[in-house]
């Protein structure tokens, strides 16, 4: 059994993102409802974090926990079993671990699961532009409903970017194709202790850590069960 270290987390690295229309159909985890707007696909590279060095692939769609608008990562994919660890047990995501590859080629980040034979490309373009912005994702780990607040300083750059899915009845089939997006560099991510829902707005600090893993996708989409056992393959 692999340890990792309780939340709060201080992350370094960079991030590559890109939106794409959402799949029409949802499904997820009770209590939490869709909302309007672009999924989010996270290629990262950590140079530094609690459990070292790691690689991590996320899928985001916008949804709300009651009145609370945030992110609810769908599927979830990083190259250590410690870093997976930690991102269950502390945040309900539904990490898993794979293989992946970080490529830099001039200006083009290439990010790719190897496992699924998934590609992320990001050529970034114009002037970079510092950001500091507050993220929150909506999990919900074996304790319930859970916030995961986030705090994220980096330099932005627009990025062109394109996704590669080599089987349509991929659960993430949705994401193949051409996308806006940005990529950033020296990004400072802070992973903040998860907290549960309380009434229609606050909240207050969860239990440190969940035992149960967080729940993963399960979309509807022919493959599930095929990525189901994939999944648990890597393990």
């Amino acid at each position: 059994m692999h340890e990792a270290p309780h939340a709060p987390w201080a992350l370094r690295g960079d991030v590559l993102v890109a939106w794409a229309r959402p799949p029409q159909v949802v499904s997820l985890p009770e209590g939490l409802r869709p909302l309007p707007g672009p999924g989010l696909l996270f290629g990262v590279r950590y140079t530094a974090s609690p459990v070292g060095p790691f690689l991590e692939l996320a899928v985001a769609l916008p949804a709300r926990l009651g009145l609370r608008p945030g992110w609810f990562v769908v599927a979830n994919v990083v190259s250590d079993p410690a870093a997976k660890v930690g991102l269950r047990c502390n945040w309900g995501l539904p990490a898993d671990v794979g293989r992946l590859t970080w490529v830099v080629d001039g200006d083009e980040r290439v990010l790719r699961w190897e496992d699924r034979g998934f590609v992320l490309r990001a050529v970034p373009v114009g002037p970079r532009l510092p950001v500091v912005v507050g993220v929150r994702s909506l999990q919900r780990r074996g304790d319930g409903p859970v916030l995961v607040p986030r705090r994220l300083a980096a330099l932005a750059r627009y990025a062109r970017c394109s996704v590669e899915v080599p089987a349509a009845d991929d659960d993430l089939a949705w994401l193949a194709g051409p996308h806006g997006g940005m990529a950033l560099a020296a990004v400072r991510l802070v992973m903040r202790p998860a907290r549960h829902p309380l009434g229609l707005l606050s909240s207050f600090r969860a239990p440190s850590r969940a035992v149960e893993p967080g729940l993963s996708y399960r979309g509807g989409a022919p493959s599930a069960a095929r990525s189901s056992a994939a999944a648990e393959a890597l393990q």
